[in-house]
């Protein structure tokens, strides 16, 4: 299962996830998530991932389905913390480099400001 908790610092959203985002679990609930916060007109999100403990292929999917979804929409989707296990996997699948990814938070939301 995968716990949300929303946070908002100015015109960015801040995802803290907790849990697994894997087939059947998390991925259905990030994906209406973020499509809500879409839906009422939120471009800048952030998915803090530090206590993320398992990320799957559907799951990796799921990321890659929001970061389009959100820059089709003229947003943008950043990672903040995540585990070098996750790093691994986004690298394995080549998808690393299609995500901005951070370490701090302000610096994370500071992007936004410097991106616009």
């Amino acid at each position: 299962m995968l716990e949300i908790q929303e946070k908002t610092v100015g015109t960015v959203i801040v995802l803290n996830l907790k849990g697994k985002i894997t087939i059947g679990s998390g991925d259905a609930a990030l994906r209406t998530y973020i499509e809500k916060l879409l839906g009422e007109g939120h471009q800048r999100i952030i998915l803090n991932m530090a206590r993320v403990s398992y990320l799957d292929s559907s799951g990796t999917g799921e990321l890659v389905s929001v970061l389009i979804k959100m820059r089709r929409s003229g947003g943008e989707l950043k990672l903040l913390n995540i585990s070098q296990k996750i790093k691994d996997i986004l690298q394995i699948a080549q998808l690393f480099s299609i995500f901005e990814v951070f370490t701090d938070e302000a610096e994370a939301i500071a992007s936004f400001l410097a991106d616009k």
